[in-house]
């Protein structure tokens, strides 16, 4: 579903704390495993994907079959009902899959308990994964794995809704100020003007764009507690309170793109998801996309990125290397964004990306100023209950919210 990217953090936490807790009991992640590895021959990889569809799950098993006859090895590709649950079991039990999909937002959990073979700096060309993407997939100065594709947000525009609002182009915000502005001028028509998801998965880039953030870029200390996050939830927080800016639930509606998409809002915020999820269900609407206005301190905005992860236990990780050269090769890449609308998270591909998409530039442009998820482990509590002070915002306190967000960090951060 489009809302893929909102985690399930209750679920996520019961797999985490499987992962942990097998961990502390001596599971043997961070057992010298070396002789138990097949550097040579043939090798019956097992891939775990958390897929999107039909579309994803059988490009992906078609990529893999290719893969495997060209290399003399095989390989199983099995989508996963629920990826986080098994794969947290998987990697908590003694034979876990040898590759598999890796959430930016999971990542930091496995790798602190040793679950994660490192090896993204053995990669061909590892330098041309965009650097914010690395960024999500280091830990302690290593790259562990190579990002598979990504997504980010952007500003998506019902232009039947402006043009019924007396605007034109030239009201499309590019700074906060202007924004606020704009949404007035469609407020005083009766419309409102923008739906956004509430939780940090989408306030989080105002955070960004007034210079803030809740962990510092390292992730070892807590930032919540500053006067940059301040400042971006006072902006929220007024935003809401004026009738600016609805949350879905507010509009009936389960999530930001379908209040969009039934022509409930003149603007939202979201990924470039949101464009198969509104040619499926609301393929009249028309709309244009726009990069986020810029903040008091930056232009920001979020992304959302899984990686190929190599079981630390796999007796196949050199194959298993192989393997996810040819899945994030600029060709292979290409026939994933064509596929199943995923955008390439190799620099290489953003020409070919762009002259096939040039609608979707917004999206993939993200890439120079986007944020990831926390990366730092044991935070799955920390961010759920910060997304239950997002949810009240509108009459809650900022400042409260943020000491506790500040509280909780530090205490799962161990400072």
């Amino acid at each position: 579903m489009a809302r893929r990217f909102i985690r399930r953090a209750a679920v996520a936490g019961v797999a985490a704390a499987t992962l942990l807790t097998s961990a502390a009991c001596g599971s043997g992640f961070d057992d010298d495993s070396a002789g138990d590895t097949q550097s040579s021959g043939p090798a019956a990889l097992q891939i775990m994907i958390g897929s999107s569809g039909d579309a994803e799950t059988k490009a992906v098993q078609e990529a893999a079959a290719g893969w495997a006859s060209s290399s003399g090895n095989t390989a199983t590709v099995t989508p996963a009902q629920d990826l986080v649950q098994q794969l947290g079991q998987a990697l908590a039990g003694d034979a876990p899959p040898d590759v598999f999909y890796v959430d930016a937002g999971r990542f930091a959990d496995y790798a602190n308990v040793g679950a994660l073979e490192p090896y993204g700096d053995r990669l061909a060309d590892a330098d041309d994964f965009y650097p914010s993407l690395r960024t999500a997939f280091t830990h302690d100065g290593k790259l562990y794995c190579a990002p598979k594709d990504f997504s980010t947000l952007a500003l998506q525009v019902n232009t039947d809704l402006w043009a019924k609002g007396g605007l034109t182009d030239a009201d499309i915000p590019t700074t906060w100020d202007q924004f606020t502005a704009t949404a007035r001028k469609l407020k005083a028509k009766g419309i409102t003007p923008l739906t956004i998801g509430d939780t940090r998965d989408r306030i989080g880039a105002f955070l960004k764009q007034s210079g803030g953030w809740i962990t510092s870029p390292d992730g070892k200390q807590a930032t919540a507690d500053s006067p940059e996050n301040l400042q971006a939830l006072q902006y929220v927080k007024s935003l809401l309170t004026e009738g600016l800016v609805r949350y879905p639930k507010q509009l009936d509606a389960g999530w930001s793109g379908e209040a969009f998409g039934k022509g409930q809002a003149a603007m939202t915020i979201e990924g470039n998801w949101i464009k198969g999820a509104l040619q499926n269900d609301f393929p009249n609407i028309k709309y244009t996309v726009h990069p986020l206005p810029a903040g008091p301190k930056a232009k920001a905005t979020l992304s959302f990125t899984n990686c190929w992860g190599i079981a630390a236990k796999s007796k196949y990780k050199e194959q298993a290397i192989k393997f996810v050269e040819a899945m994030t090769s600029v060709d292979q890449q290409m026939t994933f964004a064509k596929t199943f609308g995923v955008m390439p998270s190799r620099q290489a591909a953003r020409e070919q990306y762009t002259q096939a998409y040039p609608a979707d530039r917004a999206y993939i442009d993200g890439a120079e100023y986007a944020q990831g998820p926390v990366n730092a482990p044991k935070m799955d509590s920390v961010l759920a209950d910060f997304d239950t002070g997002l949810q009240g915002l509108d009459r809650g306190d900022p400042k409260a919210l943020l000491e506790r967000v500040q509280k909780n960090t530090q205490a799962a951060l161990g400072g």
